[in-house]
């Protein structure tokens, strides 16, 4: 039971055995995705992945479509968490172009965050890939990349419902200031990664070598991230998280969980029959003494 003084977590999209189990091989396949080069170092050519985008594409989209097939038969969603995930998705969808593109400044995570500590992991995960999505759509940017970020942002909410729960008040703006700034690292560092062998082109100091070990590919894609992205889009992303989070994030948080109470998501939805003949109120009439002399004629 959770104490008193503790914010009561709504678990919007339950993660039952099945979906632990669709889940954990999206997260398998994601981290094959952009551990590739290590694992397989290519030869560079000029365009990143321009082959690769639609095997990606059939390999990421089916996984999460079966994320939600499974808690829709293991009955983890209905029609409030449909409708609470599409309004979220939309809202950072319409938020992402705010800053996108401008000194690493990102505003769709923030929501992200939030949304995931409120909701759960189920939902963080759902929310995170479907709002790339949406956004990119949005955005007109669809690309080889779309799959990586859908994935990386399903993560960042994935992480952020698995976060302790006993922060409150203030401790809890700290807590999550502070994943904010270590997703906002983490998502660079993965997006890097996915596209490295193609950004140096052969010959450089920090490109691949394909006869090199993975150790060695790995201290120079260390080396290609802290001189491309660390001190710049990197940095600028955790200070956005945490700016968003500390300013924005009490009252959102209240809203949040202020829908999730009216929503009930732990208050499974019934639907009563019609009344039978046998237990319907019986009709009462009452009659004026002129009425009886009437019927009585």
């Amino acid at each position: 039971m959770t104490p008193p003084h503790l914010p009561r977590r709504a678990t919007a999209l339950r993660v039952g055995p099945r979906a632990a189990a669709v889940l954990l091989l999206a997260s398998l396949i994601g981290l094959a995705m952009f551990c590739w080069p290590l694992l397989d170092p290519p030869e560079p050519q000029a365009m990143a992945h321009a082959g690769h985008a639609p095997l990606l594409f059939v390999l990421l989209l089916p996984v999460v479509l079966g994320l939600v097939l499974a808690e829709i038969s293991e009955g983890g969603i209905d029609p409030r968490t449909l409708a609470l995930l599409g309004v979220l998705a939309a809202v950072n969808a319409a938020l992402r172009p705010l800053g996108a593109g401008t000194a690493g400044i990102e505003t769709v995570f923030f929501l992200l965050i939030l949304a995931g500590r409120v909701f759960g992991p189920g939902f963080g995960f759902a929310l995170g890939a479907v709002s790339l999505f949406a956004s990119a759509l949005l955005t007109a940017g669809v690309g080889p990349w779309l799959p990586f970020q859908m994935m990386a942002a399903g993560w960042v909410g994935l992480g952020a419902g698995l976060l302790p729960r006993r922060p409150s008040g203030r401790a809890e703006i700290a807590l999550l200031a502070g994943y904010g700034v270590l997703a906002a690292y983490a998502f660079g560092l993965v997006m890097n990664l996915w596209f490295w062998p193609y950004a140096t082109g052969p010959g450089t100091e920090l490109s691949i070598d394909p006869d090199a070990g993975w150790t060695d590919n790995l201290h120079t894609f260390v080396l290609y991230t802290l001189a491309t992205s660390t001190f710049g889009w990197d940095t600028g992303r955790a200070l956005t998280n945490v700016l968003t989070i500390c300013a924005l994030g009490p009252a959102v948080l209240t809203t949040l969980r202020r829908a999730a109470r009216r929503a009930a998501f732990d208050t499974p939805v019934t639907f009563a029959g019609p009344a039978s003949a046998a237990t319907a109120p019986a009709a009462t009439t009452s009659s004026t003494p002129s009425d009886e002399r009437a019927l009585t004629r």
